[in-house]
């Protein structure tokens, strides 16, 4: 009995997984593009919004029934795609990603799956998806798009731990038939609406502590995907090592490397990484979470980040009218004001080659270093430095700085700034 259950259980393991799966040229071409973005904006967005309370308000007591009915007072009249696109391209923002459904089973674009989605279900009657993609190809702007393997609505989606009290039959799960669905919806997502460099999912952990591994078929269709569009990258929100078929590691809420939210036990992969935060608390709108972060801190994360050699994809919530808030458009221009001076030290580099240091981080290309000094208050700094320089200055100024080289180390001295300087950058420059 033992060794059949452990048998079914590895089976059930590999059926998780494509053993055979190699990264197409397409893929490994989109993964260069996308780790040499470094930031992308994410958008939260759907009937959640109308309540003000979050994208996970359903799961908090709220019955589907009695929850869908927002969406016959869903009208965001001040939705403007082209708008929208420019904020954050003006952000220096290299991508969006945009939730197309959430858990909450509701579909951000004209789905002919179901009939519960924005054209067919609201007053609204235009497809945001589709003015999105179109705004984005205008512009110059990569499209990525999450999509939830969850929904609590769908009694065909087989029970979790989470979306209990939303007046599902708990009975009625049927995997082939919701499996069936999401692949239909996904071939819509990848067929109508141009190019799209990555499909984020997300919704996995949903069946982590389940006491047989559920077999979330994830080959097939991360296949899918690949065929479809050969370029699409795939990544998926699970808070695991990645699986076979994927093509970027996804950190949430943390920088890989730390785990200060507790999502992010995983190994770091040599795959492209991500990091997904949020500009203030919440994912989705919440009209109470008005605690944003300010844009040096903002600023400094993006640093951090690109230190770790990983992007950064920072969440907004737009509003229900289909603004985005004015406190987020502020904070990204100022990050635009930012890389538009130093964005040559972030875009295009990879990670750190100094150990982890309180004082900042560094970014490399070629034969340059940027070291980003974000702490304040540091008036030196010294690292491990055993090739020749070449050339040694302030990044900004082009002033030359006070340096002592020794065979294996480099001591710097750093100007007096400002307490709200995000960033002081030096960039040597070696034989």
């Amino acid at each position: 009995m033992k060794n059949k259950l452990t048998l079914s259980l590895a089976a059930l393991a590999l059926a998780t997984t494509s053993l055979a799966y190699t990264p197409s040229a397409e893929v490994r071409q989109s993964q260069e593009e996308f780790a040499a973005d470094r930031f992308g904006i994410f958008l939260h967005w759907g009937i959640y919004s109308m309540f003000g309370q979050g994208e996970w308000y359903l799961n908090y007591g709220p019955k589907a029934d009695e929850y869908a009915k927002a969406a016959k007072g869903f009208y965001p009249a001040d939705f403007d795609a082209d708008a929208w696109v420019k904020a954050i391209k003006g952000a220096g923002a290299r991508y969006i990603c945009f939730t197309t459904r959430h858990h909450d089973g509701f579909s951000m674009w004209h789905t002919a799956q179901s009939d519960y989605n924005i054209v067919d279900a609201t007053p609204f009657k235009r497809d945001v998806l589709k003015e999105l993609s179109d705004a984005c190809q205008a512009n110059d702007v990569k499209l990525h798009l999450y999509y939830s393997h969850i929904d609590w609505t769908r009694p065909d989606y087989p029970w979790g731990r989470t979306g209990h009290t939303t007046g599902r039959d708990s009975t009625a799960a049927d995997w082939p038939a919701y499996y069936d669905f999401m692949n239909r919806q996904l071939t819509e997502l990848l067929t109508d609406y141009g190019p799209v460099r990555a499909i984020w999912f997300d919704g996995w952990w949903d069946h982590d502590s389940d006491t047989i591994p559920f077999d979330w078929q994830l080959a097939p269709q991360y296949e899918m995907i690949h065929r479809l569009q050969p370029a699409c990258l795939v990544g998926n929100n699970h808070h695991q090592n990645p699986y076979e078929g994927e093509d970027i590691q996804i950190f949430e809420r943390d920088v890989p490397g730390e785990n200060t939210a507790g999502y992010s036990e995983q190994d770091i992969s040599r795959l492209p990484l991500e990091t997904c935060q949020t500009m203030n608390g919440m994912w989705g709108y919440k009209v109470v979470d008005t605690n944003y972060k300010d844009t040096v801190t903002l600023i400094r994360y993006l640093v951090k980040t690109a230190g770790q050699g990983a992007n950064l994809l920072l969440n907004i919530g737009p509003q229900p009218n289909g603004e985005l808030p004015a406190a987020a458009l502020d904070h990204l221009a100022g990050m635009g004001r930012w890389l538009e001076a130093n964005g040559e030290t972030i875009y295009g580099t990879t990670s750190s080659r100094l150990p982890k240091a309180e004082w900042g981080t560094s970014t490399h290309r070629g034969d340059t270093t940027y070291i980003h000094v974000t702490d304040p208050g540091v008036s030196s700094i010294t690292v491990p430095w055993n090739k020749k320089i070449k050339k040694l200055s302030a990044y900004a100024e082009k002033s030359r700085l006070q340096y002592k080289h020794s065979k294996d180390s480099l001591s710097i001295a750093i100007p007096i700034r400002a307490d709200d300087t995000p960033d002081y950058i030096i960039e040597v420059v070696n034989r």
